[in-house]
């Protein structure tokens, strides 16, 4: 008996190392080393705080394992996790992840890790390392899961809390492009049970319900460093896991909270599908998915006004989608 037998191929792990290194070039050259490096400068920052956030793009992976298309679990969890800082109001420096499967498929997961390398190298974010884990038994086989952890920083006086709120301040709402990373357990038991085929095309549209759902998680970080230095930003709230309302509610101060115009904004159809289909109750709908709206930006009356009316080129156009009352 030997590890191989008992289900763990270190070879394979070594053409999962020596491919990451082939995409990254010379900036992978320490990939493989026991711990991940990244050289420290701070100039600019007059009390520099780190920012980090760790997560996972959830069960996904299973959607991109039905269509082979790995590569944008790669760019999902990046700008998954560059959102989760940016809204803190830091700077991303340096992202990790961390790919398993219960038998080990170099080529997905090289794959998977392109996509993620494609990504950082977009938004300047350095790929200092990560860990690729074969755990037979504990995964189905073909398919993974995938983990980031990214690194920010911020100047403390710059921190992005949300206590300057008030009442009387909008919630602008950024378009999202689909679910992005959060409602997939729901969604695939809502399709399988109803025998949706993921190639069929979307009803109402030209693209199918596969593209649907793997349509990439949208980065905001160009939108919020705008938001930072244009319109006075108050607080900021990216839109995953338990929805507009739940997320939302995490930078409002004690004594206030969100009040949303549920419908103002053009809900995708990807989401009627779900709920139509599914049955789904609104208040679930609500507390699962973003619903189209990936980011929620705090402003007053005059830089919401003006926000709305700015040009966002490819980030879609923001609306005013709901404001700030006492709770």
């Amino acid at each position: 008996m030997n590890y191989q037998a008992a289900g763990v191929n270190i070879e394979a792990g070594e053409k999962v190392v020596s491919g990451i290194k082939q995409l990254m070039g010379a900036a992978g050259k320490g990939i493989g080393h026991f711990g991940g490096a990244f050289p420290v400068n701070f100039a600019g920052y007059e009390k520099p705080m780190l920012v980090s956030s760790i997560d996972g793009v959830g069960t996904k992976t299973a959607v991109a394992a039905s269509q082979g298309r790995w590569e944008v679990i790669g760019r999902d969890m990046v700008h998954h996790s560059i959102g989760d800082i940016a809204v803190c109001g830091a700077e991303p420096l340096f992202f990790l992840d961390y790919i398993a499967m219960g038998k080990l498929d170099p080529d997905a997961a090289v794959r998977v890790i392109g996509g993620a390398v494609e990504a950082c190298k977009r938004w300047r974010v350095s790929l200092v390392g990560g860990e690729t884990a074969e755990m037979p038994g504990v995964y189905v086989e073909g398919e993974l899961d995938f983990v980031g952890c990214i690194v920010g920083v911020v100047d403390q006086d710059k921190y992005i809390d949300g206590k300057s709120i008030c009442e009387g301040d909008l919630l602008v709402g950024f378009p999202s492009v689909g679910l992005h990373t959060n409602g997939f357990s729901l969604v695939r038991r809502i399709f399988k049970d109803a025998g949706i085929d993921f190639g069929a095309n979307l009803p109402g549209t030209d693209v199918t319900v596969a593209d649907a759902l793997l349509a990439e998680h949208r980065c905001y970080l160009e939108v919020i460093r705008r938001l930072k230095t244009e319109f006075a930003v108050k607080g900021l709230a990216h839109i995953t896991g338990g929805g507009i309302e739940g997320n939302s509610s995490r930078i409002i101060p004690k004594g206030l909270k969100a009040e949303f115009d549920w419908g103002v904004w053009p809900e995708l159809p990807i989401f009627d599908m779900i709920r139509r289909t599914g049955n789904v109750a609104e208040e679930d709908m609500r507390r699962t998915f973003n619903l189209g709206i990936g980011l929620v930006a705090v402003l007053t009356l005059e830089n919401a006004s003006m926000a709305t009316a700015a040009s966002w080129g490819e980030w879609g156009v923001p609306q005013i989608i709901g404001r700030v009352t006492p709770s």
